[in-house]
């Protein structure tokens, strides 16, 4: 049963950022009764050095600000990562932003060659399609808004900060780079314990996707690590059709990173039922799909990520994501090797996934 979703897709993103959350993610009311009764889970579980009621929480994307995120550790959802923000404003891909797309079955690689009807009537099985373009607020806002989301986390709770680079025309590669540190040293002034960078959105590397070029993705996470020290840092990464190329990536960079985040979305072609491109604007006939029809993909990652970190020797966390619309499929991607799991559709639509999953923990 889809419950009423705590960013409604009828809303425009500022309309979301004001008036939101919706749903039960509005009421104010805590879970953590919960989690009293059952005493033993809490603290229970290491993520990246801090312990956590729940090895479980919401990826960057449907966290717009504090308040969905101080709604999200109230119905217990304990890792929760503040949306993506950037070292300026950034604008919103004009509504609509969030669309139902019709899937039957899982979304292979071959079917993302097609075209995929989406419209506004959602249902289970859910997957849909999501297009922000990354938007971000001025750091005077997010720096502030981070801090106090961070400082209202409760014992067995953590706050991520997921950020990512700009990329501007004219940009030298160097002046890239120093775009990812201004910004890590932004977030490192909030005092988040956890940052993100994504590298998994199109057009900010020199192979659409960052993670997909590894001397870059090096270059990057070093960069960070040199201004945030200890903090730890995860990359978020998309899904790798080639498992050479995840390797190779995983071998440069998964001894400088303490986690790895997977996956984003899977692109494909947008259209309405006749054909045409159905959100709005140039370069926006390509959008990312997730929900249900991409769980194969995030456990086929999770897997690949927990191989190669005995190959090679590593240590870092494995956070899975993608697809996560159930509890079964939270316990589905601990036992693929996930450390921890993430969900975005699935907790959007089902406020009371967290509380479900703790009652089997």
């Amino acid at each position: 049963m889809l419950h009423t979703p705590f960013y409604d897709p009828e809303k425009s993103y500022e309309e979301n950022f004001e008036q939101g959350p919706f749903g039960t993610f509005s009421d104010g009311q805590s879970v953590q009764s919960v989690q009293s009764v059952q005493s033993s889970t809490l603290h229970k579980y290491d993520f990246l050095g801090f312990k956590v009621n729940s090895p479980f929480g919401i990826p960057a994307g449907p966290l717009i600000n504090g308040k969905f995120v101080q709604a999200a550790f109230d119905k217990g959802f304990d890792i929760c990562v503040y949306k993506t923000v950037r070292s300026k404003k950034y604008p919103c891909h004009p509504w609509p932003n969030v669309l139902s797309v019709k899937i039957d079955g899982d979304l292979t690689l071959e079917k993302a060659k097609g075209k995929l009807i989406a419209d506004r009537n959602y249902h289970e099985p859910l997957s849909i399609t999501n297009s922000f373009g990354v938007p971000s607020f001025e750091p005077d806002f997010w720096q502030k808004d981070l801090a106090e989301a961070v400082k209202n986390a409760q014992p067995g709770q953590v706050v991520v900060g997921s950020f990512q680079g700009t990329k501007k025309e004219g940009q030298s590669v160097e002046d890239y780079i120093n775009d990812y540190r201004i910004t890590a040293k932004m977030l490192k002034d909030t005092g988040v314990k956890v940052v993100e960078v994504n590298l998994s959105c199109p057009n900010e590397g020199t192979n659409n996707l960052l993670c997909y070029d590894t001397k870059r993705s090096v270059l990057v996470a070093r960069a960070i690590k040199e201004v945030i020290g200890k903090i730890p840092l995860i990359i978020k990464i998309a899904y790798f059709k080639d498992s050479e190329e995840l390797s190779n990536l995983v071998k440069e960079i998964g001894n400088i990173v303490q986690g790895i985040s997977a996956i984003n979305t899977i692109p494909a072609e947008i259209v309405n039922e006749a054909g045409e491109q159905t959100l709005p604007g140039e370069g926006r006939s390509k959008s990312g799909v997730c929900g249900h029809a991409i769980k194969w993909a995030g456990l086929e990652m999770v897997r690949k990520l927990k191989k190669l970190r005995e190959e090679f020797g590593y240590s870092y966390t494995i956070i899975g994501i993608g697809g996560v619309m159930n509890a079964d499929d939270f316990f589905e991607y601990r036992k693929a090797g996930a450390d921890a799991v993430m969900s975005a559709t699935g907790a959007m639509w089902n406020l009371h996934l967290a509380k479900e999953i703790k009652s089997r923990l």
